[in-house]
């Protein structure tokens, strides 16, 4: 089975094709090893087209250094050119840019598994001309569609230890050598690459603090003494684990309480899996204490998955006041605010601020073992 080839980003893909030939770069970014690659070759399979890989050294060079010329020479006849791993590319913005003035025939394609310098180089070259859209690892909806729902249901706590990476899947019964892999190939090493940084260590430290703080706020004082190096460095290290697609964070939402905690962010991880690999805890659901924080990272990231892939237009908070009254999340969209409380027992209370559903006219619900499907998957 290689569960990367069925994938059923039906919705996400169809946005892609959709896309294609209106005139605009379509940039594809997440982590490495999610799909990337593959979706973008089933989007072409059938057609001609040119595939430049920028893990190839001979295709950085020409790259690098290309002009008009060059490119020409190097397109030739093709109307579709998908560069992968661009961010391994120097210059690649102002590259794409001579592309897409000089060719405006070629429909341009580009991956990458890091924000670093991709971002950086694409923002100012090809303003108003690309279409961005971020990859994760393989969503609930995708699980499901492949295996069943009885299938699928059966394997939750599975998912909910060692994430969702397709080739946990690739490869059963291999999931810490994966996991493994995956840590010290990408998490670590393509980051500390990307980033030139003199201390990697205190990377890998932090990540571990954050990872044993999951579904609590963060205080950068608070890791900066942990660490022994200013708040600041601190603020810009969580930058890095964001832009190499390891971390998220929600904001506070705050509106019309005084007491409401205004500035505080909490941070999860896109995948359980690659959360428990950094603490080394690899234990079954049922012999662990921490299930409550794996249950909320993982509805929270499945969440992100469904609004991006399904393309809803929301912002998503956490509640909480000096009183320690809080919701867990929050999501606001044209002007509708509704909140969730994550227990991962179905028979579990939930405390529902009164001052939060009557201030802001809302609703919270509680998301459980039991009734998660529609909240992490369409209806």
């Amino acid at each position: 089975m290689n569960i990367i080839t069925k994938n059923d980003k039906k919705t996400f893909e169809a946005t892609l094709r959709a896309k294609l030939g209106q005139g605009k770069v379509l940039l594809l970014v997440g982590p490495r090893q999610v799909g990337k690659t593959t979706l973008v070759k089933k989007l072409l399979a059938n057609r001609s087209h040119l595939f430049l890989d920028g893990d190839d050294p001979t295709v950085r060079a020409l790259l690098e250094t290309a002009n008009t010329q060059t490119l020409q020479q190097l397109i030739g006849s093709a109307d579709l050119l998908f560069i992968d791993e661009a961010q391994r590319i120097p210059s690649i913005g102002l590259t794409l840019k001579i592309i897409a003035d000089r060719f405006p025939s070629v429909q341009l394609i580009v991956s990458g598994s890091s924000s670093f310098d991709l971002k950086n180089s694409l923002s100012e070259p090809l303003t108003g001309r690309k279409w961005e859209y971020q990859l994760f690892p393989i969503s609930w909806a995708e699980w499901e569609a492949h295996q069943g729902y009885l299938a699928a249901e059966q394997q939750l706590e599975h998912c909910m230890v060692y994430g969702m990476y397709p080739d946990l899947f690739n490869y059963p019964g291999n999931e810490k050598e994966v996991l493994k892999n995956l840590t010290e190939s990408y998490l670590y090493r393509d980051l500390f690459a990307l980033t030139n940084m003199r201390k990697p260590e205190l990377l890998e430290k932090l990540l571990q603090a954050l990872a044993f703080q999951l579904g609590n706020e963060v205080s950068l004082n608070e890791l900066a003494q942990l660490l022994g190096i200013d708040k600041n460095t601190v603020a810009s290290y969580i930058e890095v684990l964001k832009k190499g697609y390891v971390i998220f964070s929600l904001p506070s939402f705050c509106r019309n309480l005084r007491n409401e905690i205004k500035r505080n962010q909490k941070i999860y991880f896109y995948d359980n899996g690659i959360r428990n690999a950094v603490i080394g805890n690899l234990t079954p659901l049922a012999n662990r204490t921490d299930t409550g924080a794996l249950w909320e990272n993982f509805m929270i990231s499945e969440r992100v998955k469904y609004n991006a892939y399904q393309g809803r237009w929301v912002q998503s908070y956490f509640w909480r006041t000096v009183a320690q009254q809080e919701v867990d999340y929050v999501e606001e969209s044209n002007g509708h605010i509704r909140g969730y409380e994550f227990k991962w027992n179905p028979k579990a209370k939930i405390k529902i601020p009164k001052s939060f559903t009557s201030v802001y006219d809302s609703s919270v619900e509680a998301v459980h073992r039991s009734n998660f499907r529609s909240f992490v998957m369409p209806s």
